[in-house]
């Protein structure tokens, strides 16, 4: 799911999702309550068509209210009241629902199901930004743009949260915000991989770590966090030299890194050499032979 409005924070209110279960947008003049009760009714089994006719069932607002549902077989079940200010409209794809309001031309819901139609083989968080970058090429909101989320769940609920959440990023209040969280995107994938590097690494293959924290450091290369993690791999398989370079950068920024680097050998997590750490930090070029004749 993805969203974009003229309004503060509003992944939430709009968004609701949970792996292994389906996803809900609730808008116009949402009933927030339709996020969680739209899950509860798709987790005891109810599709995605007869969940949303139970949630407006026994609405009085239903005539203002916005409301779409994709449940876990991918079925689609979307709503736009009578009474949702103008334009408002939906359009369904497969296995997507487009829906919007207060929209400049109610050209916007189409323009996003065949951008998302347009891009079909790439990865799906791909696939809604294209969405969103179509609804603004429209004309978008007719207030203008301030906040925008996206959520993306597995299909099959594994109980390890990366897996199950690989996306859930909210810009809250921005001036182009659909922009912003496209660059906190390409952020999260440099995470992840780095997130696979420690994996690596705390199971002892030093080598395949190397090649997660490398790809995080070349998607962000301005990431003192990934720069700092990328140099101790390097350091971690003998390429020292290399590994002073990419530090450098997070240790000139902030001096905690060099004293965080300090207290890893006390955490295990790096072996307790002195020597290196002095080099790796410049504090000292080279360490005394330790079997030196008495003066």
């Amino acid at each position: 799911m993805a969203v974009q409005s003229h309004f503060f924070s509003v992944g939430s209110v709009v968004s609701w999702a949970e792996p292994g279960v389906g996803a809900v947008a609730t808008q116009s003049i949402p009933d927030v309550s339709f996020g969680p009760r739209g899950l509860d009714l798709m987790r005891e089994g109810e599709s995605a068509p007869a969940a949303l006719q139970r949630l407006i069932a026994d609405d009085p607002g239903e005539s203002v209210r916005q409301v779409a549902l994709v449940d876990r077989g991918g079925r689609v079940a979307v709503h736009t009241g009578r009474r949702c200010i103008k334009h408002a409209a939906h359009a369904l794809g497969e296995q997507v629902s487009a829906q919007a309001n207060m929209m400049e031309r109610d050209t916007v819901p189409r323009a996003m199901i065949r951008a998302y139609a347009d891009t079909r083989g790439e990865p799906l968080a791909e696939r809604l930004l294209a969405a969103m970058d179509a609804a603004e090429a429209e004309g978008g909101d007719i207030r203008g743009r301030q906040s925008a989320a996206m959520i993306v769940v597995a299909g099959r609920a594994t109980g390890s949260h990366g897996d199950d959440w690989p996306v859930d990023l909210r810009v809250d209040d921005h001036a182009d915000p659909v922009r912003e969280l496209r660059r906190l995107l390409g952020l999260r994938h440099a995470y992840t991989r780095a997130s696979a590097g420690d994996d690596l690494a705390g199971a002892g293959d030093l080598e395949g770590a190397l090649v997660e924290y490398e790809a995080a450091h070349h998607a962000q290369p301005d990431n003192h966090e990934l720069a700092f993690w990328y140099g101790l791999a390097l350091a971690g398989n003998g390429r020292e030299e290399e590994a002073v370079r990419v530090m450098r950068a997070p240790f000139q920024a902030n001096p905690g890194w060099v004293e965080l680097l300090k207290r890893l050998p006390e955490a295990g997590l790096i072996p307790d050499n002195p020597e290196l750490i002095g080099r790796l930090t410049g504090t000292f070029a080279a360490s005394e032979p330790r079997d030196y004749p008495p003066r």
